[in-house]
Order: C-alpha cells, then structure tokens, then sequence
C-alpha cells in the first residue's frame, strides 16, 4: 500500500511502495489505450502546477494526468503571479491551500522546496523537480519504461551517461534502480562528477568504450548549462566527442539494449539524432508511460488520508 502524503522523492519510497505505484500506473497505462481515456476518480479535487523553472513535458504531462482523472487543474506562472511583487513562498502557497487546492505539484530551483510546503500544508504536495536533488516521477517512469521492456530490474546494468553534478534525475534514478536491485554506471567528465554519489553504491567511469560494456540501459542526460557557473569542459563539440552517444557507442552495449533520454535532447550534443530516432530509442515511449506514472501518483495521494 502507499500511505504517504507527499511524493517528495525516490530516497522516501520504500521499494514496496515503489512497485506499487509502477503496477498501478501499469492499469493507468490501459485506460489510455481507450477511446475514452478519461476516467473519475478525482472528480472534485483540484490540482495546482507551481513551476519556478521552465518546463514543458513535466508540468503538461502533470496537466493531462490530473485531467484524465477529472480534477480540476490551475497552472500557476510565477512570472505572472504576486511572486513577481515580492509575495514569499510561504504565502503563495498558504493562498493556494485557503482556494481549496487539494494538490501542489511544484517545480523550484532549490533544493528542498516540496519538503519546506509539505510540512507547512495538510494536502498533498508532489516533488517535480527540486534544483539538482531529485525528480522521483521521472525517475518512476524511467522504471516503468524499463520494466516494460525487461520484465525485471534486478541485475540489469544500468549506465547513466552526462552531467551527473547538477541532475536531479540522475539522482533519483540512482536511488531507483539501485534499491530494485539493478547494478548502476555512471558515465561523465571528472568535472561533473559529485563526490557524494560515490558513496552510492555505483560504478564510475569516465570513458564511454568501457562503461558501455554490456550494458542492459543506456540513459543519456541532458547537459544542465543553465545550472553551471563555470566551464565543466572545453566545448560542446569536445563534449559530444568525448560523451555523445553515437550509433557506434551504442553497439558496445548488450545487442538488445534500449537508449533512453529524460528530454529535453540537445542532438548532437549529447546524442546523435540517428541514435535518438533508431530502433532501440524507447525515449517517446518513456513521454506516455509518464503520463500513466503521474496519474497513478496523483490517484494513489488522494486515497491517503490527510
């Protein structure tokens, strides 16, 4: 059963309450195989997007998500909105609580944000990113989407491959995979590589050839430019050299391997559009098993009591 009030990341889930949520997001998935993909269990419930950063798949995927399951959804620009005037966090969203919001999905530049509103709200609040800390639903469907394919995650090698300092969903997949078993690789520049995911359990490397090797995943990131302040690298086109997944690199994993990218991509940069658009791409399958995945988080918070 899933009892908690908040998703506010992955290092909070048990696995239990992982798998939970992935099958039934698995049930989610089938209602949206129907012609009529909208079903009513929220009916009644109102759902806030609070994004302080820009996002275009997250916030309308949570949109969609909450309007399949028939609540009432608010996207809130913080651009357009009192924070402008200089309105705090805390009033913000002590505001949404009084219109009766039963939901805060938010997006912020800070770490620890969702934590801050979950204890200062009785209704639910969902983590959709919190600066470089984690992403729990991508993380989630990422899962998903692998189980899809694999049928298993337990002593499958995962490589992540990137800018694993400043990404929040490289973090989560790490705290993911490796509590379902899987065996994690971490791919990147030295300069982009945090000295707190060493103690994670994983492997590192830092040459594409070797950590490639047999690989089950091949999960690319994007390059967080807006989040580095100095150079990491010398250039974007050493960088693809160096770290871009080619068709070439491709083949150094397991012949049935499958390529995935959070988006979104920046092609020739960390991913070659040949790669990106072949056959063992599954990123456009990971688009709509998010779609299941918030849905079955956004239905799984509404049966716990508040």
């Amino acid at each position: 059963m899933f009892k908690a009030k908040d998703l506010l990341g992955i290092k909070e889930l048990t696995t239990d309450e992982i798998y939970y949520i992935l099958e039934t997001a698995s049930g989610f998935k089938d209602v949206l195989q129907r012609d009529i993909k909208k079903v009513p269990p929220l009916r009644g419930k109102t759902v806030v997007n609070l994004f302080f950063e820009p996002s275009t798949r997250t916030r309308i995927s949570f949109e969609l998500a909450a309007k399949r399951l028939s609540a009432d959804v608010i996207n809130l620009s913080t651009t357009t909105s009192s924070v402008v005037k200089g309105e705090t966090l805390k009033d913000t969203a002590l505001t949404i609580k009084a219109l009766g919001a039963d939901f805060v999905v938010i997006r912020h530049s800070s770490a620890g944000v969702p934590h801050f509103l979950s204890r200062l709200l009785n209704i639910s609040v969902i983590n959709a990113g919190d600066g470089a800390n984690e992403h729990p639903t991508q993380a989630l469907l990422d899962l998903f989407t692998v189980l899809s394919y694999k049928k298993k995650i337990k002593d499958l090698t995962i490589a992540i491959i990137g800018d694993i300092t400043h990404s929040r969903v490289a973090r989560s997949n790490i705290y993911a995979f490796t509590k379902l078993g899987a065996q994690v690789r971490v791919i990147c520049p030295p300069t982009l590589m945090p000295a707190e995911v060493k103690s994670l359990g994983i492997e590192i490397y830092s040459n594409m050839e070797e950590g490639l090797k047999k690989a089950d995943v091949i999960m690319t990131l994007r390059l967080q430019l807006e989040r580095q302040s100095k150079a990491f690298f010398p250039s974007l086109e050493e960088y693809f050299y160096l770290y871009g997944l080619t068709t070439e690199r491709v083949k150094l994993a397991k012949d049935n391997a499958i390529v995935m990218h959070p988006g979104p991509m920046n092609r020739g940069v960390e991913i070659e559009s040949e790669v990106a658009d072949g056959p063992q791409s599954v990123i456009l399958e990971q688009v709509t098993n998010g779609l299941a995945v918030r849905m079955a988080v956004l239905y799984l918070l509404a049966g716990v009591k508040k």
